[in-house]
């Protein structure tokens, strides 16, 4: 699983190095995307981060505050092709992104003004390091109402890596199969269903993938298991 540490000491940036350079951003790539970001916005204001995937339960950042919110015009879809990671060039998987339409639960931090500047740094290493995510400022509503502008990272259509097709019978089975030196892409799913359920929030595509996943994981159990004892019966020969 992904650590804080691995963001700060260069480790995540290393491991993506065995991608092509077109799939693979630079420190200054990074920087140049966070700075530009950032131009729109008053030095003194607070800045807003809006999680929906795993930085739900795992946001690896020091933050001030951090509330249930709701995204609108933007649902969850495992669109990107993902061959790093949880997943690998011979089994590539899906990385959750954002796509238009429909509303998203999810959570927004507020970053101290003390030490925003690290934060944002780390935060923009986690997700543009392979420059699939598109940066945009969208209105958040928080649990009680309060309306916040945040940095929220959507699906960018335009990547190599974007996947039109994104539907539960597609991208489960694909799912189920992909792991890499991060652990599994259907441990990603799993840890997501349940950071929902435990927040009390709903989302059908991510409860029906999760249901299919494991559907799939069962199926590929079961074929070793015969697999395993068609070789033990021929041995017995």
């Amino acid at each position: 699983m992904l650590t804080r540490l691995a963001l700060s000491s260069g480790a995540y940036l290393s491991a993506l190095d065995g991608l092509p350079s077109e799939l693979r951003w630079s420190e200054a790539d990074i920087a140049r995307s966070m700075t530009a970001m950032l131009a729109g916005q008053p030095e003194d204001a607070d800045i807003w981060i809006f999680g929906y995937g795993s930085l739900i339960w795992n946001p690896l950042t020091d933050h001030a505050e951090r509330h249930a919110a709701c995204l609108d015009g933007w649902h969850r879809s495992f669109c990107q092709r993902l061959t790093v990671g949880r997943a690998a060039a011979h089994t590539p998987g899906r990385m959750l992104g954002l796509r238009n339409g429909g509303r998203t639960d999810g959570v927004v931090y507020r970053l101290a003004a003390a030490t925003r500047e690290e934060e944002l740094r780390l935060i923009w290493i986690r997700e543009m390091a392979m420059g699939t995510y598109r940066p945009i400022w969208a209105p958040v509503r928080m649990a009680d109402g309060t309306p916040v502008r945040a940095i929220v990272f959507v699906a960018d259509q335009d990547h190599p890596h974007y996947e039109c097709d994104s539907e539960i019978e597609t991208v489960a089975p694909l799912i189920a199969e992909a792991r890499g030196p991060w652990g599994s892409n259907a441990e990603y799913v799993f840890k997501l269903a349940a950071a929902l359920e435990h927040h009390q929030m709903r989302d059908l595509y991510i409860i029906e993938l999760a249901v299919r996943i494991r559907q799939c994981l069962l199926r590929h159990r079961q074929r070793a298991g015969r697999s395993a004892a068609l070789i033990r019966g021929a041995a017995a020969y």
